[in-house]
């Protein structure tokens, strides 16, 4: 398997589709495929990728949807955390946003412009 098709792979596979057919990605689930440990920290990379995206004329509600998740810890108990949908615009952004030193981002960057340009088309 070629670099291009790993990736294709990673990105693809936690790809979701919402109810109007649009394509998007968990917060929660890019976080752990860039390689991000900590929330904390790529929610800085989220808040920069806003921010970049703040610079131009669209709404980033459109392409930042934030939104509660429930998860399952100990003895079968749920708890809230954060989460975010990303629209691929918003996943394009935050790879440009992302830590350069790792490879899973220039992966990424190359991945999301390439999908981000398809939708434009």
């Amino acid at each position: 398997m070629n670099e291009l098709e790993i990736k294709n792979t990673i990105f693809d596979s936690i790809k979701h589709i919402d109810e109007e057919g649009r394509e998007y990605w968990s917060a929660r689930e890019l976080q752990k495929v860039l390689e991000y440990k900590e929330w904390r920290k790529f929610e800085n990379v989220i808040a920069n990728a806003k921010d970049a995206r703040n610079g131009s004329n669209y709404s980033i509600m459109n392409h930042f949807v934030f939104k509660d998740k429930m998860i399952n810890i100990a003895k079968g108990a749920k708890r809230k955390i954060q989460d975010y949908k990303l629209l691929r615009y918003a996943c394009y952004l935050i790879a440009q946003n992302g830590d350069s030193r790792k490879k899973v981002i220039s992966l990424a960057q190359t991945y999301f412009a390439i999908q981000t340009r398809k939708q434009l088309w």
